[in-house]
């Protein structure tokens, strides 16, 4: 009975030393993908080649790393061109509709090619520390002070209106636009969650399934005592419930990556405090490809949720006019949009 009593400890004691070392030597690498696998950190093309009218923007965050930032713009009656950024004849047109913030760049030009035709938005797409061409080495803290550097960015811009900023983020990038809005209240009007998890801490247990009975988030009934180990713990379940600001959450029901329930716990703890809540499920969707499989619906989703909480005003409308602009919003969808109820599962 001692003998076994001695192998069933040090067999436990073994899982936790395990864990330790895993966890220092290797949670960055789990917590930041720079380069998505069978890609490079560069980008393979640039907003130009699908012609789209953009600025290559460089930052400065507060501890003086530089970072690499796309400012694409939505010009009515002007096509970007291969050979030209943005072409002088079209200056002339101001920058009208919505603002939306997309926390990482990460290969993603194609969906935002689609956004900006359905949505008649302007994209702000940033690459954090250790991202594409932005420089450093990615930290929950860095990449909290790149993303309020973007954000301050805008704010200084007088070719915009900055009263309509909407942060989008998917993943890692939902847990750091949950940060950035709920620390700017008076910048940040909106925000939209796409497949992001609770917390790095409930993660953990995800990817390398006997951790969890050490590790886990505020929900954890496990004994939790490697969670000081964890350097990046991005607990958007913590703070999710102190945003005040509207909030869209996407959720792909297929995802391979981040359990869906992740998102149900996320609108619970918002829709508890904030009443412009939203949820909205893709029966056929993954991790990254929910705006894909979603379709015509997805973008409609999106669409409606600016146009009940970020509405164009009196003006902007009138510069459309003034511009050329054709075809103005797009019809209303058959209904409005109401929080979906959690089930009991």
């Amino acid at each position: 009975m001692v003998s076994y009593m001695s192998v069933l400890l040090y067999g436990i004691g073994g899982i936790v030393v395990a864990g330790m070392a895993l966890l220092v030597a290797f949670q960055e690498k789990l917590v930041y993908v720079p380069v998505l696998p069978g890609l490079t950190k560069s980008y393979p093309i640039n907003p130009a080649r699908l012609r789209l009218m953009y600025e290559d923007v460089w930052l400065r965050s507060h501890d003086g790393v530089r970072l690499h930032a796309w400012f694409i713009k939505f010009l009515p009656d002007c096509q970007g061109s291969n050979n030209s950024v943005f072409p002088r004849k079209c200056r002339k047109y101001p920058i009208i509709g919505n603002i939306v913030m997309i926390i990482n760049i990460a290969h993603r030009l194609e969906m935002v090619r689609i956004m900006i035709q359905r949505l008649q938005c302007n994209v702000f797409m940033l690459s954090y520390r250790g991202y594409g061409a932005s420089d450093g080495y990615p930290s929950q803290r860095g990449i909290t002070m790149d993303a309020q550097a973007a954000l301050e960015h805008l704010s200084q811009r007088t070719d915009i209106d900055t009263s309509r900023v909407v942060v989008f983020g998917r993943s890692l990038g939902g847990a750091v636009g949950a940060v950035l809005t709920k620390n700017n209240p008076d910048k940040v009007a909106a925000l939209i969650l796409e497949n992001t998890f609770t917390s790095i801490l409930d993660m953990a247990g995800v990817l390398l399934p006997f951790l969890k009975w050490f590790i886990g988030g505020s929900s954890s009934k496990g004994p939790r005592i490697l969670n000081c180990l964890v350097r990046s713990p991005w607990s958007t379940i913590d703070i999710i419930g102190e945003i005040t600001q509207p909030i869209l959450f996407l959720s792909g029901l297929q995802d391979e990556m981040v359990p869906p329930f992740h998102m149900q716990m996320l609108y619970a703890k918002a829709a508890a405090r904030n009443r412009r809540c939203i949820f909205v499920e893709f029966p056929t969707g993954m991790h990254m490809d929910t705006w894909l499989a979603g379709g015509d619906h997805y973008w409609k989703t999106i669409q409606l949720f600016f146009e009940q909480n970020v509405p164009e005003t009196n003006e902007i409308r009138l510069s459309h006019n003034d511009n050329g602009f054709r075809g103005g919003k797009m019809n209303h969808w058959h209904q409005d949009l109401k929080p979906v109820g959690l089930s009991d599962d």
